[in-house]
């Protein structure tokens, strides 16, 4: 299992798909799984029984996970998606940093 770079609350750029240059951002990752759920991204529809919370029930329209190789991170300053390198600062805490402008993502 490899590491992911990306986390929750991250905008990330959708690279292929259905949904091929939409942004959004990253609502829950799964790790195990290699996947992440991006708001308004893979959009499907569910079928929901009825229950007291809805005594309606009915289809809803719910994010599915797509896959992590799928999805780029954008940096917030220079706003363009960019890969990702990771590098220890002077107090020696891990920061996630832009590969095309340096600039620190966290």
């Amino acid at each position: 299992m490899t590491k992911m770079n990306i986390k929750k609350g991250d905008t990330v750029k959708v690279l292929s798909g259905k949904d091929k240059g939409k942004q959004g951002v990253v609502i829950r990752s799964l790790p195990q799984k290699q996947r992440v759920v991006v708001e308004k991204i893979n959009m499907m529809k569910k079928a929901m029984r009825p229950t007291q919370q809805n005594p309606q029930g009915g289809i809803s329209t719910i994010e599915a996970p797509i896959h992590v190789s799928n999805v780029m991170l954008v940096c917030p300053k220079c706003n363009e998606a960019t890969r990702v390198a990771n590098k220890r600062t002077e107090d020696g805490k891990k920061v996630r940093v832009c590969k095309k402008c340096s600039a620190d993502i966290d």
